[in-house]
């Protein structure tokens, strides 16, 4: 049995925009609890969500572990299929789709418990996911974070990150703590900081900081720790209902938040969303990525302007609002949020 996918080798690609993004790491369901209790399915994981997001907002995009053949797994890959991502591996494995249990609080948060031993998407190796990229001519970008930067898969992770900044793409790493993944804290939070030492682009939360052990202040502070620790061209710091920051490395920094109010369903899947807005940005939208790695002196890792910086933090900021408007995680299309980005320059406008 073979997805019905577009693979990274498709004879049909050429219908498909050239694959720039490549992500790596777990697709899994979330359960998540009712108010009455019970427990809806949802198709989730951070670099899936991640993955779905980026094709949404047309991104050329493979995703690179492989998917179970039972029936979760093979509604993981239509969920890939309906955004237009294409996968490494086409062939289903026969090991089972992982699980989350995903608890609301009363401000819509989750706290996930995770099952994930002999999982699908851990049936990868370093080898294979550098193999998988090096195929890719036009590929740019490559990401990855949450339960990819455990410990126990350092081996399968590390080295490949390693050989894609090597290899001139620019890197994205998520840290997206799951503290309650983990049986070993330390050995975790180490690795997650290993990884981070690879990324031209770090996004982390207030949360994600506090779990790393950051000294600082307050989030800010320790955002500026932390960039000053590792090598990034840029780290995003997400505050929740207090918005985002972008750092660049020269020392440049912007705060966004949204100005219009929200009503807040749930947070499964925003910070998903809000990295895949950023990565957009980046890339200056669907369609011009290979103009802008050619107009920007220093390649796609090179400094940015203000402008530049502000319009890319905006951009994520809005890809997340539109997810967390909706239960679990849905991701919009680029078309939403340039809608949304239209309609908020015309409310300030018509504020002043």
């Amino acid at each position: 049995m073979v997805f019905p996918i577009q693979s990274a080798n498709s004879s049909h690609a050429h219908t498909a925009p050239p694959l720039r993004v490549a992500t790596a790491g777990e697709a899994l369901f979330d359960l998540i609890e009712e108010p009455d209790g019970r427990l809806k399915p949802c198709a989730g994981g951070a670099v899936y969500n991640l993955t779905r997001a980026l094709g949404l907002q047309g991104v050329g995009t493979l995703y690179l572990n492989p998917l179970s053949g039972d029936l979760l797994g093979r509604q993981l890959a239509r969920g890939l299929h309906d955004a237009g991502v294409a996968l490494a591996s086409p062939t289903p494995v026969r090991e089972p789709s992982a699980l989350a249990l995903a608890a609301l609080d009363a401000e819509g948060k989750a706290s996930y418990s995770f099952y994930r031993d002999g999982v699908a998407d851990r049936q990868v190796t370093a080898d294979a996911l550098i193999a998988a990229c090096a195929a890719q001519p036009h590929l740019q970008v490559v990401a990855t974070g949450c339960l990819a930067l455990m410990a126990q898969d350092a081996a399968i992770y590390q080295p490949w990150l390693a050989a894609q900044r090597a290899a001139g793409r620019m890197v994205v790493v998520d840290a997206n703590l799951r503290l309650s993944a983990v049986d070993d804290a330390d050995a975790y939070r180490a690795n997650v900081m290993a990884a981070l030492q690879h990324a031209h682009l770090i996004k982390v939360s207030d949360d994600d900081l506090e779990a790393l052990g950051i000294p600082g202040a307050n989030a800010l502070e320790r955002a500026h720790y932390l960039q000053q620790q590792t090598q990034p061209q840029w780290l995003a710091l997400t505050l929740g209902p207090d918005g985002a920051w972008l750092l660049q490395r020269d020392g440049l920094a912007v705060h966004a938040r949204e100005e219009a109010p929200i009503t807040v369903v749930d947070t499964v899947g925003a910070g998903d969303c809000f990295l895949a807005g950023l990565i957009t940005g980046l890339l200056a939208g669907p369609e011009r990525g290979e103009e802008t790695l050619a107009l920007r002196t220093g390649g796609l890792t090179a400094p940015v302007t203000e402008a530049r910086l502000r319009a890319v933090l905006h951009h994520a900021l809005a890809s997340a609002s539109h997810c967390v408007e909706r239960a679990g995680c849905t991701p919009p299309r680029y078309e939403e949020v340039r809608e949304r980005l239209s309609l908020r320059r015309s409310a300030t406008a018509a504020g002043r």
